[in-house]
């Protein structure tokens, strides 16, 4: 269950575009046709499917205050989480290096489509976010940091697809001149950031009950105790009496 819950969540309610605004640069810019959109959104789930799970072993058995003690005890007081940042980074670039070249040799018409914003995947903040976000939040296991690698990659994708549809459609709308461009497309994905958030209610309102649930039968508890008290209580006046 806590599998499935974090994959949605990934996917919808913390998008990395409508959620947190994270590599607008290339949604921006790699959007204007859908058959560019779907290969680098491809590429983002590739890199963050493999550079999440990898960032999380780093963290936990090199980065994090006590993990160097598989070595022995006398590195257990080591503490190199201030490297996070730079062993993060150099991961992603590996991993984008290795994208690049298998984009290159397979399919060459996509690698010229995608430009200069496929090297740029390396320095893209939703890559980084990625894994930073795997560590704020403390994923307990590699399974949990593959699955949330996946599913942010996904959102991702699903993001860039859908308003490189839409700018394809939009295309012969007659748009205000003031609002051509950028313009709608910024418009665009406000009214989507709505709508992926809005899944928001759906898939916490079983944790909201849940919280109900427990508060009520605490309250009975509490009621219960209360009673047992006042009968304790009452058994007591009658000795002393």
């Amino acid at each position: 269950m806590e599998h499935v819950e974090l994959f949605f969540k990934s996917i919808f309610i913390d998008n990395m575009v409508f959620a947190t605004f994270l590599g607008m640069c290339s949604y921006l810019a790699v959007s204007k046709k859908v058959s560019t959109a779907v290969g680098l959104g491809a590429a983002v789930i590739f890199v963050l499917a493999i550079t999440v799970p990898l960032n999380w072993l780093l963290d936990q058995y090199i980065l994090q205050p006590g993990a160097l003690e598989w070595l022995g005890p006398e590195f257990a007081e080591y503490d190199l989480s201030f490297l996070s940042f730079i062993m993060f980074i150099a991961t992603i670039a590996t991993m984008v290096q290795l994208v690049e070249i298998v984009v290159e040799k397979f399919s060459p018409a996509l690698y010229n489509s995608l430009g200069i914003f496929l090297p740029l995947i390396a320095v893209n903040c939703a890559i980084l976010g990625g894994s930073l976000f795997m560590q704020s939040r403390e994923i307990a296991s590699l399974g949990l940091a593959l699955n949330y690698g996946i599913a942010s990659g996904i959102g991702w994708f699903l993001a860039i697809l859908a308003i490189a549809a839409i700018r394809e459609k939009i295309r012969y709308s007659n748009v205000p001149a003031p609002l051509r461009g950028l313009g709608i497309t910024f418009i665009i994905t406000g009214l989507m950031a709505i709508g992926f958030m809005s899944f928001g209610g759906m898939l916490t309102g079983g944790d909201e009950e849940a919280k109900k649930d427990d508060a009520t039968v605490k309250v009975e508890q509490t009621i219960e105790l209360s009673e047992e008290d006042k009968a304790l209580a009452d058994n007591l006046n009658k000795v002393s009496e």
